[in-house]
């Protein structure tokens, strides 16, 4: 009897491998490649062009005639171009009273913040590293004056200044100017992060006096802060206007702020010249040092704010 004919067993399939789905790795993020957000983008946008529309509205009218002004879109140039004819008439205009008023704000700015700089510069280095009674008082005194607003204080100091006989004077914007809270506050902080103790301590073992070491240690360290304090005076002093308009009357003594706007203030009167163009380029102008001021200075401005944000 033949046997049956034996079949090999048949191999079992292979199992097939079970594909997990990849999932879609987190992106890192570094300093140097920070999260994207749409939102900050739109806001960032929206504050660029709110603040550089101005100055491109500004810059394209200081090119026009007065009629072009009237004949052409505010954003386009007009068909002549008329910059260098307007600042030359700019000058020129009502015996070149324009200079006179440049050569006040300069006077002005020299004057009041540079020496409102000084004062918060020693003032904020006895603060910081001086200990004597009544600091505690000081420094409410400091904290409170910084949050009062300037035009609180304009009727008061007017009034103050009229029974001193120091009104229609330029000392009646120089001495108001020299007084800068903030600038006082921020040199206070600034000094007692940005000048080790330990090195003062070190000058005066080694003889230096208080003036020496001021000169000499404190000083280059104060150099970022001094360059910020300077910054935010000269830029107050500059466009300062309510407390020149209360305390002159003599065109002679008015700073550019006031004289533009006396400029201004003409097409409104009967008989009055309309000066549209001189106005807006006498404006221009006006913002060109500030400008370059700081641009220059952006970089000691930059180092100012961030000093004593972090500590070891």
């Amino acid at each position: 009897m033949s046997s049956p004919a034996s079949t090999a067993p048949s191999a079992a399939p292979a199992p097939t491998a079970r594909r997990t789905p990849r999932l879609r790795g987190a992106r890192a993020y570094s300093p140097t490649r920070p999260r994207r957000s749409v939102l900050l983008t739109v806001l960032a946008s929206l504050i660029v062009l709110y603040t550089v529309v101005p100055l491109i509205w500004l810059v394209i009218n200081a090119t026009k005639t007065q009629a072009g002004l009237g004949d052409s879109s505010g954003l386009w140039f007009a068909h002549d171009f008329a910059l260098w004819d307007n600042i030359r008439d700019t000058f020129t205009y009502d015996d070149g009273v324009f200079g006179r008023w440049l050569f006040n704000t300069l006077l002005y700015v020299v004057l009041g913040a540079g020496g409102a700089t000084l004062l918060a510069v020693l003032g904020g280095y006895a603060l910081a590293k001086f200990d004597f009674p009544g600091k505690r008082g000081i420094f409410a005194l400091v904290i409170g004056a910084v949050a009062v607003p300037g035009t609180a204080l304009a009727v008061p100091t007017f009034l103050m200044f009229s029974k001193m006989g120091l009104t229609d004077t330029p000392w009646a914007v120089i001495i108001p100017s020299l007084v800068s809270p903030f600038g006082l506050y921020l040199m206070w902080v600034f000094a007692a992060e940005a000048i080790p103790t330990e090195l003062l301590e070190a000058a005066r073992i080694d003889g230096a006096g208080e003036t020496r070491t001021f000169f000499t240690v404190v000083l280059p360290l104060l150099a970022p802060g001094i360059v910020t304090v300077l910054l935010f005076t000269t830029v107050a002093t500059w466009n300062n206007y309510f407390l020149p308009l209360i305390m002159l009357k003599d065109p002679d003594w008015y700073p550019l702020t006031l004289g533009l706007s006396a400029w201004n203030s003409q097409a409104e009167t009967i008989g009055g010249d309309v000066i549209f163009n001189l106005v807006i380029t006498g404006s221009l102008l006006t913002i060109l040092p500030l400008v370059v001021a700081f641009l220059l200075l952006q970089r000691y401005w930059q180092s100012g704010l961030a000093a004593g944000s972090v500590k070891e």
